[in-house]
């Protein structure tokens, strides 16, 4: 039976839920990513588009949101880029400790002021169910 919590539930709350990767299959846990809010997958750094704000769940896109850059915020904390393949939102997600360190060298660096502007077109793909 699958879990139903309040929009904002996941603001104050851990989620600690596991799941498996829909782009490739690896198990996802949230033991190890030395964060309460794993929202990525650690192998292929791919997610999927679940809210519209951080932690609200209400998105009803969801697309897989593809990691298309990295950069450092002004705390000093590195953070992945996503873009949704379906309606192109942006966001950026920080790094968990058992991110493919290979993956996370391989993106581009975004300067930190304006990254979205040179990734608003979205590339058409499908949704995954």
């Amino acid at each position: 039976m699958e879990r139903k919590y309040d929009k904002r539930y996941f603001r104050t709350h851990p989620c600690t839920d596991s799941f498996t990767c829909k782009v490739c299959g690896w198990p996802v846990v949230s033991a190890g990513a030395g964060s309460n809010h794993s929202n990525h997958c650690p192998n292929c750094l791919h997610s999927i588009h679940l809210d519209n704000h951080p932690g609200d769940r209400a998105s009803t896109c969801h697309g897989r949101m593809e990691p298309i850059g990295i950069w450092v915020r002004r705390n000093g904390e590195w953070a992945i880029i996503h873009r949704c393949t379906i309606c192109g939102k942006v966001v950026s997600n920080r790094v968990a400790a058992d991110d493919n360190p290979m993956k996370l060298m391989a993106l581009p660096i975004a300067k930190a002021n304006g990254f979205t502007t040179h990734w608003i077109n979205p590339p058409i793909a499908r949704k995954l169910t």
